[in-house]
């Protein structure tokens, strides 16, 4: 997740509700007030270093789709909204805020990668969220799952390295077949699973870059032993961050037989780069589709947002626009600050787009 390395407004009432149930072992915030997934720290995504120039315009979607785009149900969407009953509680305000008729059909949350525990999905933290799933046979629930406890504890590369290793060895599968047991049991053996996410960073403790071979050989593992549950159906997304960041997402690539969907984290940033460069920057949003046909597979978008360039309606359009035309199997909003558009005023531009493009309907119009 996205943040500027500041703890806003914590949820008191939330944070006193996960610590009852024992999913938190402390307090901690994103920059728009919503808890960390990973317990002591608070993200620090700095963005993807990139350097000047290597961009040009030529990538720019085109600024008015095709009917051919629109064509046909619109891809699922939903947002990140928070965690517990006032997620749960927030898609439905959400929903309202753009019209019913275009409630969100995407529910995403995190699991805490505090501790193991918390990794396997603490009893009382995903109840709701696959009651909610279950409500609709249309709806889609996306998990972000950590593949190491101490998510955001700032580990040197050296006992990252010593991670992977031990997890390459299979010594965390276990831990993976108790969550995969637990989403069968709770009746969401459809989850998309989004492991490991933005690995070619250096934000998580899942990062690939101290050892990439290791990273693929975990993360094979930790498919196979999620899949190895009898009942399951998840679907596993690789979802780097947009762009050239610590290492080249493509060498972090665990193998066609365990990856269903490429994703993209795609935040507005860095200061300065437009919409058109987002899209032709090397490991950028253009690559990404190239590289999911190349692979067979469907995008998605897990993570994105406004950032760096503040309220910015040409991004907004921009990105809706590239989700009409490239279909993506979903794509789901960071919604709070920096990066909202309902639950974050300071946005007023940014937001009266999406609302208009993504209102009544539940598609660009």
């Amino acid at each position: 997740m996205a943040s500027d390395g500041m703890c806003r407004r914590p949820v008191l009432g939330l944070l006193a509700m996960l610590a009852v149930l024992g999913v938190l072992a402390g307090s901690a915030c994103t920059p728009g007030g919503e808890p960390s997934p990973a317990t002591g720290a608070t993200a620090t995504h700095g963005g993807p270093s990139r350097t000047s120039g290597a961009a040009p315009p030529a990538g720019q979607p085109s600024r008015t789709p095709t009917a051919a785009a629109y064509a046909g149900p619109p891809p699922a969407f939903g947002a990140y909204v928070g965690y517990g009953s006032d997620g749960v509680r927030r898609v439905a305000e959400l929903a309202a805020w753009l019209g019913h008729a275009s409630a969100p059909r995407v529910g995403h949350v995190y699991l805490p990668g505090d501790r193991w525990s918390n990794i396997e999905g603490a009893p009382g933290y995903l109840e709701l969220w696959a009651q909610w799933r279950r409500a609709r046979p249309d709806r889609l629930f996306v998990l972000n799952v950590p593949m190491l406890e101490r998510t955001e504890a700032g580990l040197p590369d050296p006992t990252v390295r010593a991670e992977l290793r031990l997890g390459a060895e299979g010594r965390y599968d276990d831990h993976f077949r108790v969550l995969a047991e637990r989403l069968v049991r709770l009746g969401v053996p459809d989850t998309v699973v989004v492991l490991g996410w933005e690995m070619n960073g250096i934000t998580y403790s899942h990062r690939c870059g101290p050892d990439p071979q290791a990273w693929q050989r975990y993360w094979r593992n930790i498919v196979t032993a999620m899949r190895s549950v009898p009942g399951q159906r998840f679907r596993f997304d690789f979802a780097p961050s947009r762009g050239l960041d610590a290492v080249p997402w493509t060498r972090c690539y665990p193998g066609d037989d365990v990856v269903d969907v490429i994703g993209m984290d795609a935040y507005d940033q860095p200061h300065g780069m437009s919409f058109a460069e987002q899209v032709a920057e090397p490991y950028g949003l253009r690559d990404q589709v190239r590289f999911a046909r190349a692979h067979g597979k469907p995008v998605s978008y897990p993570e994105w947002g406004l950032y760096r360039n503040g309220d910015n309606p040409a991004y907004m359009r921009g990105m809706l626009d590239w989700f009409a035309q490239q279909r993506p199997l979903y794509q789901a909003i960071s919604d709070y600050c920096p990066h909202g558009v309902w639950r974050c005023p300071g946005n007023p531009g940014a937001s009266a787009v999406y609302r208009s493009l993504m209102g009544a309907t539940g598609r660009p119009r």
